[in-house]
Parts: C-alpha cells; structure tokens; sequence
C-alpha cells in the first residue's frame, strides 16, 4: 500500500514537472513580452537621443577646447618674454616656478610682481584665465565623451534584450497555435484600410500613416523605409505641419488630451503607462489605430477592441 502511494506520488509529480503552459498562461505571457518591447524600444529612443546630445555636445566643447588652444598658444610667446625678465633662472625655471601649481596660486604671483606693468600683470591674468578655461573644458569634454559611451551602450543593451524577447515571443507564439492574442478582427497590413472624413491637415496625417501600413518596424526608425510606433507618428504629423518629439514619453505631453469618447481621427493614442506610456499609435477611425507593434509584423491598421482597449491609457490632440 506503500509503495502504491509513492508510486503514485512520483507519477504525480512527474506529471506536473512536465506539464505545459495553459492558454490563458501563454496569452497573459506574450501580452507581457510585448509591453515589455515597446518599453525596451522607447529605452532604445531615450539612449539614442541621450547619445546624439552628448555627442552634439562633445563636437561643441571640442570646437571651443581648439579655439582656447589656440589663443594659448596666441599669448604663450608674450608670456613667456615676461617671465624670462621676472626671473634670472631661465625661461624653463622661471615658467615652471610661475605657472607650476592651480589658476588661483598663479594669479597670487601675478600679484606679488609689483615691479610688472599694470599692462604685463594684466596680460599674465589673462593667460592664466584661459588655462583655467582651457582645462574645464578639456574636463567637460572628457564627461561628454562618457556620457556619448555610456548612452550607446544603454542602447545597444536595450536592443539585445529586445531581441531576446522578441524570440520568446515568437516560441510563446507557436505555443499559441499562431493566434497573436493582441490582434482583432478587422486588423490589416495592407493599405486599404478605408477612409474616414477628417480636416485637410488631419487628412493629410491619416494618408501618410495609411501609405506607411505594411513597412517594417524598425528599432529606432524615423523613415522612410520603416518606422517605430514613434517614428510613424512624428513622421506623419509633420505633413501637417506639426513637429512632435521623437519618444512616447515626450509625445504624450505634445498636444491637448482628449477623453476615449472624444478622440477623432488623428489624435495620438497612448498605452502601457498614463504618465510614461511607451507605446503610441494614431487613431484612424472606426474604432482603429494604425502603428507599429514590434518587429515581428509590419505597420498596420488595427482594432482597437479587446486587447489594446485594456492597455489604453490617454489621448493627445497634436496641434
């Protein structure tokens, strides 16, 4: 009796070691896997920008370090004529023992040289200011170039990781007989979505996002061979005369919100987050959005029933 409840045991626990994930565990999985994407997408945007600034940045302060250089090298020769007659231990002797500690030790010095004429002690000031300055922005420039580093590798790091998800999601996927759960009847990835009546600038938005419907997503693309969900909504309201920044997070905050039942064609939808969404796409109409979900499909026209109703967190009127 026994050995027949052990038996029974080990068959038991065999059976629950081995066991599959249920549908409903797979489903809840993959809608997790694609937040999770669009999150790491917009990381991906933030680092990418991050990194653009701080090299716009960089290229400034080298600019400015080259031109401080100069002006040193401008005044070193003059300086240096003024040294060699402060002290009799030669040029070399004499500029180490000046200019041998920090800015404000060197401008004691000037100080101390009563005998100078207000003119040489004023140039020797000068000199000792442009170090100073030479040298924060040798320091600023060096921070830059680390911040550039650091923004590229939080990136780099972020697309890894996307792709990572992006194969669980396609294995969670098949798991799921190739139904994706956050799609609804009336999807489409062809451009023959219809149309709805709309103003000319808004028309003008809605064609272009229309035309865009069966490109690829791309991380971190702007156009015009693909886009993010981003991407496609910045390019699309500048047809309208409208420049919206390049992020969600900053989308969200580029216009006037809009309550669910007043949102009309055109207006920007956000999902995942209200503060911080990280998925956006544009009202089309009729109950639809086209975007851009992941990499795994291409730009499309999409219901918003079901699956993106319950992520939906705010709208925006751009304009």
């Amino acid at each position: 009796m026994i050995g027949s409840v052990a038996l029974g045991a080990v068959v038991l626990s065999t059976g629950v070691a081995s066991a599959e994930p249920s549908e409903s565990q797979a489903r809840e999985r993959y809608e997790e896997l694609q937040e999770e994407l669009s999150t790491l997408n917009e990381t991906y945007n933030t680092a990418q920008e991050d990194h653009a600034a701080a090299e716009a940045r960089l290229d400034e302060l080298q600019e400015q370090l080259e031109e401080a250089e100069e002006e040193l090298r401008t005044r070193s020769g003059r300086v240096s004529t003024i040294v060699q007659g402060a002290y009799t231990g030669g040029a070399q002797d004499g500029f180490g023992i000046f200019f041998g500690g920090d800015a404000d030790s060197a401008l004691q010095n000037i100080a101390d040289l009563d005998f100078l004429s207000a003119g040489q002690q004023e140039m020797l000031a000068e000199y000792v200011n442009d170090v100073d300055h030479a040298e924060e922005l040798h320091g600023a420039a060096q921070e830059a170039e680390e911040a550039s580093a650091e923004a590229l590798a939080e990136a780099e790091e972020a697309m890894a990781e996307g792709e990572s998800a992006l194969e669980e999601q396609a294995e969670v996927l098949e798991e799921l007989g190739g139904v994706d759960p956050t799609a609804a009847q009336g999807s489409t990835t062809g451009a023959d979505g219809g149309s709805v009546a709309a103003s000319g600038d808004v028309q003008a938005v809605l064609e272009f996002a229309r035309a865009q419907i069966g490109k690829p997503y791309v991380w971190g693309g702007t156009g015009p061979n693909g886009y993010d969900c981003s991407g496609l909504t910045q390019a699309a309201w500048a047809q309208a005369g409208v420049s919206l920044p390049r992020t969600t997070y900053d989308q969200v905050n580029a216009g006037t919100p809009v309550s669910r039942d007043q949102v009309q064609p055109g207006d920007l939808l956000f999902f995942y987050s209200a503060s911080a969404p990280s998925h956006v796409g544009i009202y089309s109409g009729n109950g639809k959005m086209i975007h851009g979900s992941n990499p795994s499909k291409p730009l499309e026209e999409v219901s918003l029933a079901a699956y993106w109703d319950s992520v939906y967190t705010g709208a925006v009127r751009p304009g």
